[in-house]
């Protein structure tokens, strides 16, 4: 599976919708970061923009990335039209090949799943190290299939938190781990359906 075919998977997947005009933030987000000090933060895999919108309306200055040119452009022009044009970097990134530069205050990776090709736990590992002291790591995955999901094998095993952190193999030392759950809610999809699903929860944050 080449990296030219997971960019073109994830343009036809924003491109089949139309651009969202007012997305919205994951709920796991807010719950997380609501009364943090704003800083740097990361949104890998930004997908329609909500959380990176949402941080810099909190003050934020966000490095929002997604493999997607579609997904990115939009978000761009997004964050321009909501004034928000000075708090959002966008870039095209295959985590696969590359990963942001900078330093960070939070690093928010939601539902980083993909058919392609991805080392997760190298990924988040870099992301880890991507912080700075006091900095914080949100992981949130999937822990059961939405209807509205690309994908519908309701055979897939989504690997717990405390998977997620065991594949990570932090140093306690330099990071510690404050929350791995799996709590539920009502989710709405792009198309207006309701569903409970399971979140998959990780938070880590870096100590030295």
């Amino acid at each position: 599976m080449s990296t030219t075919d997971a960019f073109a998977f994830w343009d036809g997947v924003y491109a089949a919708r139309p651009a969202a005009g007012d997305p919205r933030p994951n709920a796991r987000l807010r719950e997380t970061v609501t009364g943090l000090l704003p800083g740097a933060a990361l949104d890998l895999g930004c997908g329609d923009g909500g959380d990176a919108l949402w941080l810099a309306g909190q003050g934020w200055r966000v490095t929002a990335v997604d493999i997607s040119a579609v997904a990115v452009e939009r978000l761009a022009t997004l964050a321009r039209a909501h004034d928000l044009g000075d708090h959002v970097r966008t870039a095209r990134h295959d985590l696969h090949a590359s990963f942001p530069s900078g330093a960070f205050d939070l690093v928010s990776a939601h539902y980083l799943h993909t058919p392609w090709d991805l080392d997760r736990a190298t990924v988040l590992r870099s992301a880890a190290h991507a912080l700075r002291p006091g900095g914080r790591l949100l992981v949130v995955d999937h822990g059961s299939t939405a209807p509205w999901s690309w994908n519908q094998d309701h055979d897939t095993r989504y690997p717990s938190p405390q998977e997620v952190a065991a594949g990570i193999a932090l140093d306690p030392e330099h990071w510690t781990v404050e929350r791995a759950d799996a709590p539920r809610r009502t989710a709405t999809g792009p198309d207006g359906r309701t569903a409970e699903v399971t979140d998959h929860v990780l938070l880590i944050r870096r100590t030295v």
